[in-house]
């Protein structure tokens, strides 16, 4: 059983200091970071590849996965590490036949095995489940059905493909989900609301073995 990783999020605003805070967030945790998703919105290609050219140097500096979210044709130009799709971003095996064997390629599913299985069938290299708490950055309205811990222990034990965790994940409350199987921890919030490094060495009293 591997070790529970973090997967940071960006926040919306990554220009300014924040490639520095990247830096000492992903340092901080020694190896305890395994991606980072490069989410930006309604900006356009030129100014999203400008902004992502720091942050994605950083991450592979540090043997850390570059992410782009929902955008095959930006992960594609910007040759990131994959793509993070949204149930309305289009199939895993177009994304594929876009970015190459070598891409991850990774689904959000929300709180559906139905669509957990399609996406795994598809191809994906992971599948996120989430919000497991409320969140700020996954923006689903009231309605949005809640996933239950026991998810993650259903798809850890049917299959090889790794599981994401997401949704207002704090260090006080993500015990659960390590324990029920969650290969990966989606942080956002938790760590870029306030000082990136305590958070981040908050994270690790509870991830590391």
């Amino acid at each position: 059983m591997t070790a529970c990783q973090l997967y940071l999020i960006s926040p919306l605003d990554v220009g300014g200091t924040f490639p520095d805070r990247l830096a000492r967030a992903i340092d901080a945790g020694q190896g305890l970071v395994a991606a980072f998703q490069f989410r930006v919105k309604d900006i356009d290609q030129h100014e999203a590849a400008r902004l992502a050219a720091p942050l994605q140097a950083i991450c592979a500096q540090r043997d850390v996965a570059f992410i782009v979210n929902d955008s095959v044709a930006l992960a594609k130009r910007l040759k990131a590490d994959g793509v993070h799709l949204g149930q309305d971003d289009g199939s895993p095996r177009e994304a594929r036949e876009e970015l190459g064997r070598e891409a991850q390629i990774g689904v959000t599913c929300h709180a559906s095995r139905h669509l957990a299985m399609e996406a795994g069938e598809a191809g994906a290299d992971y599948v996120a489940f989430g919000a497991f708490f409320p969140s700020g950055t996954k923006d689903k309205g009231p309605d949005a059905e809640k996933p239950d811990v026991e998810l993650l222990t259903w798809w850890a034990n049917l299959f090889e493909i790794p599981c994401v965790a997401i949704g207002g994940i704090t260090p006080e409350n993500c015990r659960p989900l390590v324990e029920a199987g969650a290969d990966f921890l989606a942080v956002s919030g938790a760590v870029w609301n306030g000082d990136e490094v305590a958070a981040v060495k908050a994270f690790a009293e509870v991830l590391k073995p």
